[in-house]
């Protein structure tokens, strides 16, 4: 299998608001960029899309080291939270609905595809690719206001 690096980043401007994310596949030292934007979302919606989308580019199954600086994210796979919420039909330890499930759904079955380790990595830190993520992130953002103020 193929070893990949995926870096993610997911950014929000009113939480809700507009939104961005961005993320970077490394492969044997290339780099492909990918980022995107969401009209009216949350800051843990557009980091699980930062997920999402870096995995549906992967054309095959992978070996996947995966950094991102959301606790959100990452802690519920690294506490394996995730398990417990798909075992109590997505209710969390207080017995409320999770928050984002069909994004959850979504990356549990794109996971499912690869072998992944996850990384928690602090934001806007030293973190070079993690705070190049953050850029593409909020550049959505800020390229869609000004088409929005044209």
């Amino acid at each position: 299998m193929k070893e990949v690096i995926l870096y993610t980043d997911g950014a929000c401007s009113y939480n809700p608001g507009p939104g961005g994310w961005g993320c970077i596949l490394e492969y044997k030292g290339i780099e492909k960029e990918f980022s995107g934007y969401a009209e009216n979302t949350t800051n843990n919606q557009m980091e699980l899309t930062a997920v999402i989308e870096g995995l549906k580019a992967l054309k095959e199954k992978c070996i996947v080291e995966i950094y991102s600086d959301s606790a959100y994210v990452v802690n519920a796979f690294l506490n394996d939270w995730v398990s417990s919420w798909v075992l109590n039909g997505w209710k969390n330890a207080k017995k409320e609905a999770v928050k984002n499930i069909p994004l959850w759904e979504e990356l549990l079955s794109l996971l499912s595809k690869h072998k992944v380790t996850w990384h928690k990595v602090k934001g806007h830190a030293d973190n070079e690719k993690n705070n190049r993520c953050d850029k593409l992130a909020t550049t959505e953002i800020e390229k869609h206001r000004k088409n929005e103020a044209k």
